[in-house]
């Protein structure tokens, strides 16, 4: 199904699932009997340093060595349980007026309800499957150092392509670092110079990790190809914008200082330097050939899923099975059948009231309540089709028994930045620009197939921003940190059913804007201190 995709090989798991304590380099040891390769009989072949660099971006999308069960990346949890996006996933979207489950899985409903603790299953496999993908990118950044590539002799064009592997790897680490500042705010500072022997890494402040995306960010910037010239599914430039005008954008939040004007400056960058553009059906963006659909050029940086390759219970195959129960017909989503546990909520509904032309609003209500009386049934909730695995001519993906999904899951797109861009000038200026409002009605004609859905300058308040996010970037896996950004995450300020686990919703704390450090790594490393509340 993917052309020029990156190759995903299955190269062995590089060292611990550790932010909090660190291993012996098991790429340097080889115990008597293994036949795993030693880090100079694995860079013996040029060919490795592209293929260590496809493990990193395929830790985004796999958990493990063989595929769905077996061999997991992460030690000691469920592999279904450890996919990344799937983790990410849940933590910023069952926590809002978005997504709720029915499923009884362990402690899976408190994320709705707000009642989570620092003892949760689902909170450390978030948390390590972050540890890893920072602790793998450490170990490619140490084996492509200027002192190892001169010890085997790599010059020329490869070494010049290693230098912009190295940049990218750096991209995805400070990306897992924003997510672990953005959802846990601290934990350590882990980078290739730190000790490859057993040690207790230190505390890291939620200021200290900021502080190091932002260099790290800064840094890499003249090594990343320029915007829209790197291969498929590689980041580029302007996805090292997209970030740091995340980071920014949200600063207020993380270190108590107002950045939006710098979030502004990177934004801009992203929507006049680049040519990224809106594909014209919303419906595709989110289709099993996304990757080639059109889809593609609206997206900045994406995660590759590929039924045939990279086999996950996670990423878009939890999204579109788990969304389907009910009366719905599984084949109109390109998959086998439906797990009946995601729906939303009617604050969510409610969003488009009076925009029933709105194309973005794609909801399943045959046989639905739009109220939950029961969370455990999955009838009571609108369903969300948004996710689903045919392509633009309702052909099935590539997967023959329809158990794993194509469909590629955008980390940024372009839409994203536009209403960014509209945020930061509301933030800085009070009002919006007659070429963002440009930007803004674009999405609104692809929304509604005319102009009927356009709005003016007057129109464009904070609150419109917040709703208009959720109606384009439902189910992305922004809605959590929009929420604390807006100040209407815990509080009483916005309610939505089950909130506080009261079905009319009820106001929840606001320690809670930040999930707990597990309690495994504050018993395995007591540098660390527990956030506020738990």
């Amino acid at each position: 199904m993917k052309k020029n995709r990156i190759n995903f090989l299955s190269l062995f798991a590089i060292c611990g699932v550790l932010l909090f304590s660190s291993c012996v380099n098991e790429l340097d040891t080889k115990p008597e009997g293994d036949t795993r390769q030693t880090a100079e009989e694995l860079y013996s072949n040029p060919a490795s340093y592209k293929q260590y660099l496809a493990k990193l971006y395929a830790g985004l999308a796999t958990t493990g060595q063989q595929g769905p069960a077996g061999d997991g990346d992460v030690a000691g949890i469920d592999e279904g349980f450890s996919q990344y996006i799937r983790n990410y996933w849940n933590l910023q979207e069952l926590t809002t007026d978005e997504a709720i489950i029915a499923w009884n899985d362990a402690t899976i409903k408190d994320f709705h309800w707000h009642t989570w603790t620092k003892s949760d299953g689902f909170l450390k496999a978030t948390y390590y499957r972050l540890a890893f993908q920072v602790t793998n990118c450490n170990e490619f950044l140490r084996q492509t150092t200027d002192e190892k590539l001169d010890s085997r002799g790599v010059t020329g064009p490869l070494r010049e392509e290693i230098k912009t592997f190295r940049a990218e790897a750096r991209f995805l680490r400070a990306m897992s670092n924003w997510h672990i500042v953005d959802l846990f705010g601290a934990g350590s500072l882990e980078t290739e110079d730190s000790s490859i022997d057993y040690h207790l890494p230190d505390y890291a402040t939620r200021a200290d990790i900021f502080a190091n995306i932002e260099q790290e960010l800064t840094a890499i910037e003249a090594d990343l190809k320029d915007p829209n010239s790197n291969e498929k599914y590689r980041i580029d430039r302007a996805a090292a914008w997209m970030l740091k005008a995340k980071l920014y954008q949200n600063a207020k939040v993380y270190i108590g200082v107002d950045r939006a004007s710098d979030a502004l400056t990177y934004i801009n960058k992203v929507v006049t330097q680049t040519s990224y553009a809106l594909n014209s059906n919303y419906t595709n963006l989110f289709l099993a050939d996304n990757g080639t659909n059109g889809a593609q050029n609206e997206f900045i940086y994406a995660v590759a899923f590929d039924g045939l390759n990279t086999k996950t219970f996670g990423g878009t195959t939890y999204l579109v099975h788990a969304s389907i129960g009910g009366s719905m017909a599984a084949s109109n989503f390109g998959v086998n059948g439906g797990w009946a546990g995601l729906r939303t909520t009617s604050a969510f509904v409610n969003k488009f009231n009076g925009m029933d032309n709105d194309g973005r609003k794609q909801l399943y209500t045959t046989g639905q309540n739009l109220e939950i009386a029961n969370v455990g049934a999955f009838t009571d909730g609108y369903a969300v089709t948004k996710w689903k695995n045919i392509d633009i001519n309702g052909v099935a993906g590539s997967d023959a028994a329809g158990d794993f999904a194509d469909t590629d899951f955008p980390i940024f797109r372009l839409a994203d930045a536009y209403l960014m861009l509209a945020e930061c000038e509301l933030r800085t200026g009070g009002t919006i620009t007659s070429t963002t409002l440009g930007y803004l009605n674009s999405l609104r004609v692809r929304a509604y197939g005319n102009t009927s859905g356009n709005i003016s300058i007057s129109d464009v308040t904070l609150q419109f921003i917040l709703d208009e996010r959720a109606r384009e970037l439902h189910w992305e896996g922004h809605r959590r940190t929009d929420l604390i950004r807006f100040g209407q995450f815990t509080g009483s300020t916005y309610i939505w059913p089950w909130k506080g686990n009261v079905a009319n919703g009820a106001p929840t704390s606001s320690y809670r804007s930040l999930f707990p450090i597990p309690q495994d790594a504050i018993s395995l490393n007591p540098k660390f201190i527990q956030n506020p509340g738990y």
